[in-house]
Parts: C-alpha cells; structure tokens; sequence
C-alpha cells in the first residue's frame, strides 16, 4: 500500500538514518555528508546502533524478506541495516531534517538497496491511516516514547499494524538507572532526585521521558504483544561524554563485545542507560 500522505519522497529508493537526532552541522543541515562515526554523534550513538544491529539480527535470524516499519527513523542507520540484509522497510518521521539526511545517504546505497526502502515525513501516530492492519512483519520505535506525554496511543497503532506472529522493537530511556549517569559524574544531588522520577533530559536539553520495564511489560501484554525477550543498551558508556570519539578498531571491538554481554545478563542490564524491548505478536 501506498500510503495517501505527502510527506511520501517519491526517490526509486530512500533510506539509512540513525535514529539518535543530530543538530545541523554549520547550520546547514549538512550533516548527511560527515564521516560516518560524526553522523552517528560520537561514541554513545555507535554502541547504540551497533548493539541494536546485533540483537535485532539475533531476533530475526532465519528470517528474510519481512516488511519492516521504522516509526522515528530518524536518518535510519536500522532502516538501511534492515533493508541491505533483504527486508522490505518503511521509514516514518516527522522532522524533515533527519528525513532529508536519510534521502540523501541511501541515494549513495546500491540500487537493490534502494528500492527496498522508502521514507515518510509524518508522525507515526498516523500509521492507523496509511497502513491497514496486519501490513508489517517487524516494527521498531527506537527512542520515540520518550518524547511523548501518553505513549500508549501509539503503541496501540505500532500493534494494529503488526502482522500476527510479527515482532515489536522499542528503545527507551530506563527509569530503573536514571540516578547512574549523574551520580558517575558526581551530581549527587541530581542522582537523588532521579531514584523516584520518570523525567530526564536528552542529550541536547530536551525533556524526556524513562521508562521501566515492569510497566512496559504489562503495557505489551494489554496490546496483545507480550516481551519475548529484553537487552539492556549501553551498560557501560552510557556516561561518556557526548563529545567522546570513538575509540581504534581493535578497542572498539572488544567495547562492544563488553556491551553486549552485559546488555544480555544480570545484574548489568538492569541498570544500562537503555533498555530495548522485544515483543511478540
């Protein structure tokens, strides 16, 4: 389906992205042409789309082929993932900035790579409208339900268009380890108000919102997408600056070897910056 929106960019293609937002370099919104590791906002952002590659590999493995929905794809570093391991996928979000990053890096993808994406400049609380139930294999939310006051709506229209046996990927902001950060930084004060709160900030100012897993589990299974399975995301670079560059292949490597399995056991991803979601249609 085609949806009627005009936000629609009617390329032979569109993809890549990531879905961390990045303000515009000099700008001009010309961050699309930065280096790799620059576009992707430094250390934090790499883990982040790294361990997200690796666990959705690992819940999709055997799989091939799938429509996959990106809601808040941002410049879609999963999109493009998605769409170079052989799945179909839509991306959806509302800031035309980040959109046009992401129109403008898939035109530099191959050809095939290119016409299994497409992009949409909306809101994904709109998915109702363009997509009938059952359109879609896989749907991520990656860093979306933070921003919103009542995220429930748009979990709801996330698992209308969710084909059964489909799977549901959210990223959020974990509630349980919000005092982590400032107290590893040594705000005291910060990290004792943060014990009993739910508020946070990302890294550019803007308030947010955490979540914590016994609420997201029960929220899952009222939508008829029960956890199947959770990891927790950036259990030890979470706290690193966001200036802070990567760090050589081989250090980079093992960093992300270390992050991975810390985000797939207790106790170390219980308290990771964020969590990610894995529910089952």
């Amino acid at each position: 389906m085609q949806p009627d929106q005009p936000g629609l960019y009617a390329l032979p293609g569109q993809g890549l992205g990531g879905h961390d937002r990045l303000p515009a370099v000099g700008g001009g919104g010309r961050h699309a042409a930065a280096p790799w590791p620059t576009r992707q906002g430094g250390l934090r952002s790499i883990v982040r789309e790294e361990l997200l590659t690796r666990q959705l590999a690992e819940q999709l493995a055997g799989r091939t082929g799938l429509r996959v929905l990106d809601v808040g794809c941002g410049q879609g570093t999963q999109t493009v993932r998605l769409a170079r391991a052989g799945h179909v996928v839509t991306g959806v979000d509302p800031d035309p900035v980040t959109l046009g990053a992401a129109q403008a890096a898939v035109a530099a993808e191959p050809a095939e790579v290119q016409g299994r994406v497409r992009l949409i400049g909306g809101d994904g609380h709109a998915c109702g409208r363009w997509f009938p139930p059952r359109s879609f294999d896989v749907v991520l939310c990656h860093g979306a339900l933070m921003y919103l006051a009542d995220p429930d709506p748009l979990l709801a229209a996330l698992a209308r268009v969710l084909d059964t046996g489909g799977v549901l990927s959210l990223l959020v902001r974990n509630a349980d380890a919000l005092a982590m950060r400032p107290a590893l930084a040594g705000d005291w004060r910060t990290a004792l108000a943060a014990f009993d709160s739910y508020r946070c900030t990302d890294r550019y100012g803007v308030p947010a919102r955490a979540h914590r897993l016994a609420e997201l589990t029960t929220t899952l299974s009222g939508i008829s997408v029960p956890l199947r399975h959770w990891y927790g995301v950036r259990v030890f670079t979470d706290a690193a600056p966001d200036e802070a560059a990567p760090v050589d292949g081989r250090q980079l490597a093992q960093l992300l070897d270390a992050e991975e399995r810390a985000g797939r056991q207790d106790p170390y991803r219980q308290v990771a910056g964020l969590l990610h979601l894995v529910g089952a249609k």
